[in-house]
């Protein structure tokens, strides 16, 4: 019989990661596969690590360390033909490696991951930051560039042959990681047939925001790791052109001019409208369009910031989530 390593980071997770681990048990289980729980533990301050291991989890207590280290920690250990890591607050489906196996084996792709909803209860701007991602239902395989590591299953010799996770990475080392599996001729794919349900939603303004900057300052890293490409420098450049706009608009506004500053508050917004669109078009909800852009405009302002905290050489840590 196969056998599959689930790693799965974590820190301050007591309130999901019994759900997390027995879900994942599940599906090896429908899957037939003997399955490895390790759990890498970030330094928690509640009951996680013990809850952890009453669901017969291998527990490394790792604190202090980035989010890439703590999965390679855990790689280090597992003992699987098979990886996969998920995060410490997803609850995979029952069905979810019986479905990626046989489409691994059908040889459709190498390296997969499931979409991701929010649960009903989620607030509404953390449901509509989840659905932008979503993609139609009639379509359920998805080649893409790179996948986020909320949920990642792969051979173990693809992890091996790329060096594992960067671990000087704050944020990014999923896009980085899967990223050099691309360049390493790996075959990455999507799949909405099943999806994953993630429980660690924002349940605040304050904690949504928090999360963007801290995703949003990984931009100058990934670029010093993988070099000068437009794919990287889009967004934050974009994000200082918003920047520029709106100083001119506060400008033209203290100097009499109200007419200019209504047209380059009108021009700030376009590019939020055109990355709303982008994502909620193929949904036709225009309620969901609407939630988007005013998302996406505070996104990229929050973006700038971000940016310029890092060209300040900003080296806040944070603890790893899972």
């Amino acid at each position: 019989m196969s056998r599959i390593s689930i790693v799965i980071p974590m820190f301050n997770e007591a309130r999901h990661i019994g759900r997390t681990l027995l879900a994942a048990q599940r599906a090896a289980d429908a899957a037939d596969i003997e399955c490895e729980l390790i759990v890498v533990d970030n330094g928690s301050e509640d009951q996680g690590p013990q809850i952890a291991r009453q669901f017969g989890a291998q527990v490394l207590v790792l604190p202090g360390l980035l989010i890439g280290a703590l999965r390679n920690r855990g790689t280090a250990v597992a003992s699987g033909e098979w990886l996969a890591f998920i995060d410490a607050d997803v609850e995979m489906p029952e069905d979810w490696l019986t479905l990626l196996f046989e489409l691994e084996s059908a040889e459709h792709a190498d390296v997969f991951g499931l979409d991701l909803h929010t649960p009903a209860e989620a607030p509404w701007f953390a449901d509509a930051w989840q659905r932008r991602t979503l993609r139609p239902v009639t379509h359920t395989l998805h080649p893409v560039q790179w996948l986020p590591s909320s949920n990642l299953l792969m051979r173990r010799s693809w992890c091996e042959q790329v060096g594992g996770f960067d671990e000087n990475l704050r944020t990014g080392e999923d896009k980085e990681f899967t990223m050099r599996l691309r360049e390493a001729d790996a075959r990455l794919l999507t799949v909405n047939e099943t999806v994953a349900l993630h429980w660690g939603y924002e349940r605040s303004w304050r904690e949504w925001m928090g999360k963007e900057m801290w995703r949003q300052g990984s931009h100058l890293q990934l670029l010093r790791t993988h070099g000068m490409s437009l794919r990287l420098l889009r967004f934050p450049l974009l994000s200082i052109v918003v920047w520029l706009l709106d100083f001119l608009a506060i400008s033209a506004l203290l100097n009499g001019f109200p007419h200019h500053a209504l047209l380059m508050i009108f021009v700030t917004s376009l590019p939020a409208l055109f990355l709303s669109l982008r994502q909620s078009l193929k949904h036709h909800d225009i309620r969901l369009t609407l939630q988007l852009w005013g998302l996406h405009w505070l996104r990229l302002h929050l973006a700038g910031a971000a940016l310029v905290l890092s060209l300040c050489h900003w080296n806040a840590r944070r603890p790893a989530r899972g």
